[in-house]
């Protein structure tokens, strides 16, 4: 049902090729330098991790088994919102557990937790101890901590050349390394908190974590390296017309400010009793927040545009009519507008995703035909039927 030969279809196959969308991705590669070097990462974070709380499991095996059952749990949501958000060409599964893999084992305990500690001592020495209290955090973990969690991008860009593309894929990617760091970092602080009272209401000291750590989350790790992943992306250019070196770096030096300010908060807003309570919810909170829906849409250009070519010979056929392709390639307020036209929230969804299915099936075969792409224009049609 696709015309063959038109530049609706030329246009779909440069979509499908610039894109990588499609393409198989596995992680064991040992003629690959980059497999070693993440392996070897992860490796080296995990006996970090075993090392690091196996010293006093004994003791506070309450406060590292009920950090792990809080924050698992707090992370099934994350995993349902981000899996949202990868959108369009999409990454595949496998891909993004490789990214958490590195963000909560070797970003977190081969790189940021030695070197932070390194870099703290150095400023003790610089600022005294009183201004490393106040200002190391903030001038230690943005370098180490972002560049650790970009190191993982880096790698996936080794490890699936063809599907780690554009800004977007930046984007998603670095929000899951971000993800693993966070909740391994929470695990780390729910241990710590209950060293800190000598084991005493471990569980009740773990909840605390939890909720005080669950909140600020919101503009984390996963948005400092989403953000940052994405500048990552646009430095390197690898998509074509998505070398943007100025926006790149803006968006990486946004991310490493973002972090420095929520971790010297205390410092930057000293002078005020009410902005030394308020001013990380008030302001960086909402800031951290505007900063990613920016990036975001601005990362998502490349990605609805491959979108929008890849159905263009469907919606030529007749297939997928011009509101569905704007929602399926567009922004929430296209989304939204489309479920307003069917009138039934349920239905627009299930048009939308299926759309998207059709996209996925076309982009795997290449932009044949095959029996998996017939079947899933067949399943749209029907829903088409069902919706008019």
């Amino acid at each position: 049902m696709t015309l063959t030969g038109s530049p609706a279809k030329d246009a779909q196959l440069s979509a499908i090729d610039q894109s990588g969308w499609g393409a198989p991705y596995r992680l064991f590669q040992p003629h690959n330098a980059a497999f070693w070097v993440w392996l070897i990462g992860v490796g080296i974070g995990s006996v970090g991790i075993v090392k690091f709380f196996g010293a006093g499991f004994g003791t506070y095996r309450l406060a590292v088994t009920s950090g792990i059952v809080f924050f698992g749990i707090y992370l099934i949501p994350w995993l349902i919102f981000l899996r949202h958000q990868n959108r369009y060409t999409a990454q595949p599964g496998a891909l993004l557990a490789t990214g958490f893999a590195w963000g909560f084992c070797a970003a977190a305990f081969w790189i940021a937790l030695p070197a932070n500690t390194a870099m703290l001592e150095i400023w003790t020495k610089l600022l005294g101890p009183a201004g490393a209290s106040t200002w190391g955090a903030g001038l230690t973990a943005p370098i180490n901590e972002e560049w650790g969690k970009g190191l993982g991008l880096i790698l996936l860009i080794g490890l699936a050349p063809r599907l780690v593309r554009s800004g977007y894929d930046g984007f998603i990617i670095g929000a899951f390394i971000g993800l693993g760091f966070q909740v391994s970092e929470d695990i780390l602080y729910a241990y710590n908190n209950a060293t800190a009272t000598f084991g005493v209401g471990q569980v009740e000291s773990s909840l605390y974590i939890l909720a005080l750590r669950g909140f600020v989350g919101i503009t984390s790790h996963a948005l400092f390296s989403a953000v940052f992943c994405a500048g990552v992306m646009w430095i390197l250019g690898r998509a074509p017309g998505e070398r943007h070196v100025g926006r790149g770096l803006a968006a990486c030096l946004a991310a490493m400010v973002l972090h420095f300010a929520w971790d010297d908060a205390g410092g930057l807003f000293a002078w005020n009793d009410f902005l030394l309570l308020a001013a990380p919810y008030l302001l960086l909170m909402p800031l951290a927040i505007v900063v990613l829906l920016v990036v975001r849409r601005l990362a998502s250009r490349t990605e609805r545009m491959w979108m929008r070519e890849l159905l263009a010979p469907e919606v030529e056929a007749g297939v997928v009519d011009n509101e569905l392709l704007a929602a399926v390639s567009g922004l929430h307020k296209d989304r939204r507008h489309f479920r307003k036209l069917v009138r039934n929230r349920r239905r627009a969804d299930l048009l939308i995703e299926s759309a998207g299915d059709l996209a996925q099936e076309i982009a795997a075969a290449g932009g044949a035909e095959t029996p998996r792409v017939a079947h899933a224009r067949r399943e749209l049609l029907r829903l088409r039927g069902a919706a008019a």
